[in-house]
């Protein structure tokens, strides 16, 4: 069971600039005056559970949310009647910017497990945007950092299966860092089929990289528990530069 499972009500109500995450979503930068002026527009939904759905494709777009428990999934429809994973969220990263512009949802958002969300009101957060400048800056850092996950994901295609793996695992790990937590020690909420499915590689290739990684003491991995031993190394061969050096060391 991980941390994030339970959540009580205090723990949803904690106030924008009284939350751990302040610093990771919409809060960052501002003053306390205009965390407060925040503060007064986010509503707290009830938990949600795994399974869950935030939102669906084709649902009006109303609403950013902010991930302030647990962790959700990002998801289309595939041509083959299956699903496509775009992404996993975490604690203080905002989900639906991508619907801004079609002003409806392209994608769901499915709950990975017991979570609490922040919603934000989109019309209400233009109308701060608008007289907060911090604020607007810290819209155009998200909207940047959105499109910079899409170039990732681009050029991750380009990338051999180990490499591909590498680089989600360091992608976690400095994310999870990032939230004060262990960058080398922690869970993973989402299936070997969903890691395949978001690196576009088969699960049963990614099962045989985790024992490769395990064999070759990069990592320990316990079902969804993972421990990496060796950050340099994975970071050397997300870059594309470890294949040899493996290969060498198997030798």
């Amino acid at each position: 069971m991980s941390q994030a499972t339970i959540i009580s009500i205090e723990t949803m109500r904690v106030a924008c600039k009284s939350c751990s995450l302040s610093t990771l979503c919409l809060p960052m930068a501002l003053c306390p005056e205009d965390v407060e002026r925040l503060e007064d527009i986010v509503r707290h939904t009830r938990p949600l559970h795994r399974g869950d759905l935030l939102f669906r494709s084709g649902d009006r777009f109303r609403s950013l949310y902010v991930v302030k428990t647990g962790s959700l999934k990002s998801f289309a429809p595939s041509p083959e009647g299956g699903e496509q994973v775009l992404g996993f969220h975490l604690p203080g990263e905002v989900i639906g910017l991508d619907a801004i512009d079609r002003r409806t949802h392209v994608c769901y958002a499915k709950v990975l497990e017991t979570s609490s969300i922040c919603e934000v009101p989109f019309q209400r957060l233009a109308q701060l945007t608008a007289i907060i400048p911090s604020l607007q800056h810290q819209m155009y850092r998200l909207l940047s950092k959105e499109i910079g996950h899409d170039t990732d994901m681009l050029l991750l295609g380009k990338k051999s299966a180990e490499e591909r793996l590498a680089a989600f695992l360091l992608d976690m790990s400095k994310r999870l860092q990032r939230r004060g937590l262990s960058p080398t020690d922690f869970h993973l909420s989402m299936s070997r089929h969903e890691i395949g499915n978001y690196l576009g590689l088969a699960v049963e290739t990614v099962s045989r990289i985790f024992t490769r990684f395990q064999d070759d003491r990069l990592l320990g991995v316990e079902r969804k528990h993972i421990e990496l031993f060796d950050l340099d190394a994975l970071e050397t061969l997300a870059e594309g530069m470890g294949a040899t050096r493996q290969q060498q060391q198997r030798t």
